[in-house]
């Protein structure tokens, strides 16, 4: 089983206001920037996120029922904020993965130890000639 939500509530209120000024430049972190599915407000999130030419891949901690996750599908992608840049991302789909074979060692370790098999792919939208990234 992914992390506990009272874990999920925790970080939402106290964590993620100091994780994600800095999340968006840390190597294996990012900052999933959506839009709430109701609400219409725009929410970011930290998240462990990694990279494969222009697929990302974020581990999900939480499991595949959050409401980034629901958000990010419901919309059909979102804006990852990475090592500085702006990433625009689409084609939201939910993986499997026991192993965690796609993380780096510790990451994957981690990610075994809790039990988050599920990952969230995405692809860099192509904006303008041919350019992945804005």
């Amino acid at each position: 089983m992914p992390l506990p939500r009272v874990l999920a509530r925790v970080n939402r209120v106290a964590t993620n206001r100091i994780a994600t000024p800095v999340a968006r430049f840390l190597p294996g972190a990012g900052v999933v920037e959506h839009r709430g599915r109701r609400s219409g407000r725009q929410y970011r999130t930290p998240v462990l996120l990694f990279t494969d030419g222009a697929r990302f891949r974020v581990a999900l901690t939480y499991g595949t029922d959050t409401d980034w996750v629901r958000n990010v599908r419901a919309a059909g992608g979102a804006v990852l904020l990475t090592r500085g840049r702006r990433v625009p991302v689409t084609d939201p789909t939910i993986g499997c993965d026991p192993g965690a074979g796609w993380a780096p060692w510790p990451v994957g370790a981690v990610l075994r130890l809790i039990d988050a098999s599920s990952y969230l792919d995405c692809a860099a939208r192509r904006t303008g000639a041919g350019s992945s990234i804005t």
